[in-house]
Order: structure tokens, then C-alpha cells, then sequence
């Protein structure tokens, strides 16, 4: 029992002691915050607040390691002056502060979220900036809530009388055997605190965001139970709130000159085909040969030989581009048809708004739908979007029968994991709505030892990746073949986004988004090669289309299948300038003006900026405009489904 109270008197030991404190207080603060709000999440039963906590416990830990970053730093440092009371003194009080300080933001949510609908974030500071009377808001609020209050102050109190101080009373001996063991301690403290920000460790771990949350809940706004306030606000520092550009005076002017509400004028019966939607990891436009035929003077095969053949039966776009650059850009363009504007969709502060998707939308014909990725479960924050776009039911690594087949890196190889992908959808109930997400074309581009010299190398490392994803598509599809339902399928193809590229002609600013989509229904009139433009958003709306789908639906794209009259035009933003393609023409905005004009068709490499020399700039940019205003007030009003908006 002594030798427990030694270790626990040292300063590893009291930091253990009082991060187990403060994970406790979050624990209460939780409840309260349950408690009051329950009137707001009828549906939460006993088992699913218990599933909450365990999600909260990852934001918590990451809220602790943010929040006590400095008491962690004065605890750990390896040097004996440590040891003097005032130094513990000035730690104890860094301590019992900063967290209190954590303590009175997190309840000041339990009143604030009924107003708001979601945890604080750091956008409050630009909300309020303009008011002078936020001291007299909150002295009345203390007043009005007292109870939230009163339980603030109790868990500040249980906070410092409870704070463990170190006593040092365990010496090292020999001395010299100090420095090297406390060093090796700050270490690990640093690693440990490292794996705590970021939600777990692990190459296949992305640091957590506020949308991680929604992959423990059923409805975005119970995200809010997952999540603590000191953990939001410290994620979202430098993320300003979005403000109405103000290009259009009004909501009436700007829809009419571009709206995303979508009122489908179906052209026959409702087509109730499976839907399955492939998102292939790093697939850009440059690695095949069905689209190169012009590079290397004409000997150019590319690394897709069977995405080829598949392309030659299927309905493509000689035009077609990713909405971002990165795999969280992907499934929110893909499956919601929401682009990214500014930062990720699952980044921004709106991400409890609610969304209509693949899976919800055909939800209303009786569609089942499940969402695949190779993955651990809940990895690159896949899962969490999924549950957002209301996905029935999401199989990652965890749900996989043979763990054998991971890579050691990322996620179970394609080969095996497509295979799987193929024999759970034999399992379901017609028609459903599936999805997957490759893994295999992904740093550090290895593929399994039994292909090893199979695949061209080409002359980057990703070339074997693609032939080796390409074999696992080809493998695929020969077994999806057998089954009776097969050409009763609907398949739509997209990259994620590019990745390493060998060719000038790839490394403009529009060709860094040219990736191929295209649509594939097995024994059907869908095919041909259109000289069109098509993205990521368009997949949805042309889906629903295809299918004759007759409800409104918010989508920031249009049917490029069915409707050939449609508004068609893509756009894609990175690095604080906005790109817009129509027709002909490339242009890019910096939010305030127009930078640069180019006939992208004819102007391959970009280097004839036609600034103010073409009629169509201000079409081009007025259009561009619409779609930013329309984006960012839907963002700001939560208005990115027809129910909301009406």
C-alpha cells in the first residue's frame, strides 16, 4: 500500500491521478448536460447513451491533452527544480484554471444548445464581435440558469479539492539514474498526449473532428451528447464562422440565376435498380488508356486495362473532374452531392446540419443501403459519415472474417476486401444502395508479394497500385456476373481525387482535378463517350434521374444522363480561389474578382489567361456566385434538404 502511495506521489503519478479527475467531471458534465436536455433526444435509450459515452470518452481524453497542455509540459519536464513548492504551487493553480475554465464552457452549452442545436464553436467570436452587451447576456444567464450554474461551480470545487499534488517521495538511487529515467518518461508523456489529440494512433487514424461524433449517434444533433465544448472550441480555432458573401441582395435573386433544388419531372415508373458506387482511392484520369490515346504519341497503354474495357460499354465524360483534393472532399460530393467550398464539409461547423443522400433519398423507395472500406471501422472518419448520410449499415476491417489479409499499413487489400464487398450484397434484400471505398492505390504503394513483377511499374510508385486495384475490379465484377440480379444493377465509377502524375498535361490547375466517372448498367443502352462535362456532385441528381426519381431533393449538381439540356458546369476550389468550368471555359475567382480566363479545351497547359476578352466571363462568374451564396447561406440556415428549406 505504501509503495502504491509512493508511485502515486510522483509527478507521472498525480498527472494520472488527475486526468482520471477531470475524465470523471466530463462524465458528469455529460449527464447534466443529458439530463436537461432530454426533452430534445426522445429517442436515446439507456444502451445508446452508453454507446455515446464510450465515443465521448476519445473526445474527452483529446479536450484533456489540449486543455492541460501546459500542466502536462511543467509536470514532465525531466529536471529537479520540479521538486520546489512554489513551482508545484504555480502548477496546481495552471491545473485548477485552464480547467475550470474547460468545466464553464461545457455547461454553458447545456442551455446554449437548445438554441443552436449544436456544440460552440470557435465561430461564436465572429457571431458576436459586434455586440457590446455579451457581459450583461451571460451576468443575466448566470442569474436565469442558476442550476447550471450551481453545478458548474460544484464540479470546479470537486476540481481543486481533489487535485492530486506530487510529493517526490520516491528518490532514484543512484542519482545519475534520475535524468535518463525522467527523460524517457517526458517521452512517452509527449507520445501518449500525442494519441490522445489525434483520437488514436496508427496510419490509418485522421486527428478526430466534430464529425467523428456522428459515427456514435443515430441523428446529428445527439452528436452533441459525444462531444464536450473545450474539444469543439479547440478544434475550430483559426475556422471562421461563414458569411454571407452578399453578391445577391436576396434569396429570390440569387435562385434565379442558379438554385440547387432539384423538382425531378420523372419520365416514366420508378426504376427500382441496385445502386452500387465504387470510389476508387487515387484513380486520376491519367492512368488510363481509354482516355490518353493522345499521349506519348499514341503508344501510351496506361496501368487500367480492365477499367478500360468496362469504359468502352459504358456512358463517359471526356470532362470530368473531383469537387476537392482530397478523400473527406469525395464522400460528401459523391454521395450528397455537396462540394467543397473553402474546407471539407465534415470540417466546418455545420456539420450537424442535416443532409439529404444516396442512401436517405432512395430510403423513401425501400432501398436498403451500406457503406464498405477496408479500413479499421470508424478510420479517416468514413464511418461518421456514413451514419450522416444515413447509410443503414457500414462494414469495415472489424467486419471483416480474415484479419490476415490486412496490408500492415492502411486496410485489407482490394482484392479480398471487393470479394467481400461481393458476397455481402448477395446477402441483401432488393434493391439496396451500396458503396466502397478502395484502399490499395495509397501510400506507401506496395501491393501483396504474391503480385509482386506482375504489374507495369511505370515510373512512379502508384503505377503497380492501380494495376493491382484494377485486377481486384476486374475479379469483382466476374463474380458480381454470377449473380441473377446483376444486370438489374445500376454500377457508377469515381476517383477520390488525382494523385502522383508523369505527364505536363496533368499538372494544371484543372487537370489536378481530372479523374474518370462514368455510369455501367450490364446489357443496357447506357454507353457512349460524351465530349461533356460531368463531377463528383453530378453523380446523385443523374442516379435519381436514371432511376426516374420524383421527389425534390437538394443536390449542388445536375443530371448529366438524362437531362442533356441541363446546366451543365463543374467547380472545385483549393487554395482561396474558386474554379468554375462551362463549355469552353475555365474560370477562376478569388472571391472578390475574377483572376483568370482559359479555353481549357483548346488551351491545354492554361497559358492564355483570356481576361476580359471572352462574352462569357460574366455569365461564367455570375453563375460562380450563385453557387457560393447559395452554398454558404444553406451552410449558415441548415437548409440542405427540401424539408428544411420549405
Amino acid at each position: 500500500m505504501n509503495k502504491i502511495k509512493e508511485i502515486a506521489g510522483e509527478p507521472i503519478g498525480a498527472i494520472i491521478l488527475n486526468f482520471l479527475l477531470v475524465m470523471a467531471i466530463y462524465f458528469l458534465c455529460r449527464l447534466f448536460f443529458f439530463a436537461i436536455n432530454m426533452d430534445l433526444f426522445p429517442d436515446v435509450t439507456f444502451d445508446r447513451f452508453c454507446t455515446m459515452q464510450e465515443g465521448g470518452m476519445k473526445f474527452d481524453i483529446s479536450a484533456f491533452v489540449y486543455t492541460n497542455a501546459l500542466y502536462l509540459l511543467l509536470m514532465i519536464l525531466p529536471f529537479k527544480f520540479r521538486k520546489n513548492y512554489l513551482y508545484q504551487k504555480i502548477t496546481r493553480w495552471v491545473f485548477v484554471i485552464t480547467n475550470s475554465l474547460a468545466i464553464l464552457v461545457n455547461n454553458c452549452d447545456a442551455v446554449y444548445f437548445r438554441f443552436t442545436s449544436r456544440r460552440t464553436t470557435c465561430t461564436i467570436f465572429n457571431e458576436f464581435q459586434n455586440d457590446g452587451n455579451v457581459g450583461s447576456i451571460i451576468m443575466t444567464s448566470l442569474f436565469e440558469y442558476w442550476y447550471v450554474t450551481i453545478f458548474a461551480i460544484a464540479m470546479i470545487f470537486l476540481l481543486y479539492k481533489l487535485y492530486k499534488r506530487p510529493n517526490f517521495s520516491l528518490d532514484i538511487k543512484p542519482n545519475w539514474a534520475y535524468y535518463p529515467l525522467h527523460l524517457a518518461i517526458f517521452c512517452l508523456t509527449v507520445y501518449f498526449s500525442i494519441i490522445g489529440m489525434r483520437g488514436g494512433f496508427g496510419a490509418f487514424t485522421r486527428p478526430i473532428t466534430l464529425s467523428n461524433a456522428n459515427q456514435y449517434v443515430e441523428k446529428t444533433t445527439e452528436s452533441a451528447i459525444v462531444l464536450n465544448t473545450p474539444f469543439c472550441l479547440f478544434r475550430t480555432i483559426g475556422k471562421s464562422a461563414y458569411k454571407n458573401p452578399g453578391f445577391f441582395e436576396s434569396q429570390e435573386e440569387t435562385e434565379k440565376v442558379y438554385s440547387p433544388i432539384h423538382r425531378p419531372q420523372a419520365q416514366g415508373e420508378f426504376k427500382p435498380l441496385n445502386v452500387v458506387i465504387l470510389i476508387m482511392e487515387s484513380f486520376g484520369k491519367e492512368y488510363t488508356g481509354f482516355f490518353n490515346k493522345d499521349l506519348e504519341n499514341g503508344t501510351y497503354k496506361g496501368y487500367t486495362p480492365f477499367l478500360d474495357s468496362l469504359m468502352a460499354e459504358s456512358l463517359t465524360f471526356d470532362y470530368s473532374y473531383s469537387n476537392g483534393r482530397k478523400s473527406i472532399d469525395a464522400m460528401p460530393s459523391i454521395l450528397t452531392s455537396i462540394p467543397m467550398f473553402k474546407e471539407p464539409y465534415v470540417l466546418t461547423p455545420y456539420y450537424t446540419n442535416q443532409v439529404n443522400s444516396i442512401a436517405s433519398l432512395l430510403a423513401t423507395k425501400g432501398y436498403y443501403s451500406a457503406f464498405f472500406h477496408g479500413a479499421p471501422n470508424g478510420s479517416m472518419g468514413f464511418q461518421a459519415f456514413a451514419k450522416t448520410a444515413k447509410f443503414n449499415d457500414y462494414f469495415g476491417m472489424d467486419d471483416y472474417p480474415n484479419k490476415n489479409d490486412f496490408d500492415g499499413t492502411w486496410a485489407i487489400w482490394d482484392e479480398e476486401f471487393f470479394q467481400f464487398f461481393a458476397q455481402k450484397m448477395g446477402e441483401f434484400k432488393q434493391p439496396f444502395v451500396t458503396s466502397i471505398f478502395s484502399a490499395s492505390s495509397h501510400h506507401p504503394f506496395r501491393i501483396p508479394e504474391k503480385y509482386e513483377g506482375q504489374f507495369p511499374k511505370g515510373d512512379l510508385p502508384i503505377h503497380q497500385c492501380i494495376g493491382y486495384s484494377d485486377l481486384a475490379l476486374r475479379r469483382f465484377f466476374q463474380t458480381m456476373s454470377q449473380y441473377d440480379w446483376f444486370e438489374n444493377t445500376l454500377f457508377v465509377f469515381s476517383a477520390d481525387h488525382t494523385n502522383q502524375v508523369s505527364h505536363p498535361e496533368y499538372t494544371t490547375d484543372a487537370a489536378i482535378y481530372s479523374i474518370p466517372i462514368f455510369f455501367y448498367q450490364p446489357n443496357s443502352d447506357l454507353k457512349g463517350r460524351r465530349s461533356t462535362l460531368a463531377q463528383q456532385t453530378d453523380i446523385l441528381p443523374s442516379i435519381l434521374g436514371y432511376l426516374n426519381y420524383d421527389q425534390p431533393f437538394i443536390a449542388f449538381g445536375n443530371d448529366i444522363i438524362t437531362q442533356s439540356d441541363s446546366l451543365k458546369y463543374n467547380v472545385n476550389y483549393s487554395n482561396g480561389i474558386y474554379q468554375i468550368y462551362r463549355d469552353n471555359y475555365l474560370l477562376q475567382f478569388d472571391g472578390e474578382k475574377t483572376k483568370a480566363v482559359y479555353d481549357f479545351k483548346k488551351d491545354r497547359m492554361l497559358q492564355n489567361n483570356l481576361l476580359g476578352k471572352v462574352a462569357e466571363q460574366d455569365s461564367l462568374e455570375l453563375l460562380l456566385k450563385a453557387n457560393i451564396q447559395q452554398y454558404i447561406l444553406r451552410m449558415i440556415n441548415d437548409q440542405l434538404t427540401v424539408k428544411r428549406e420549405e
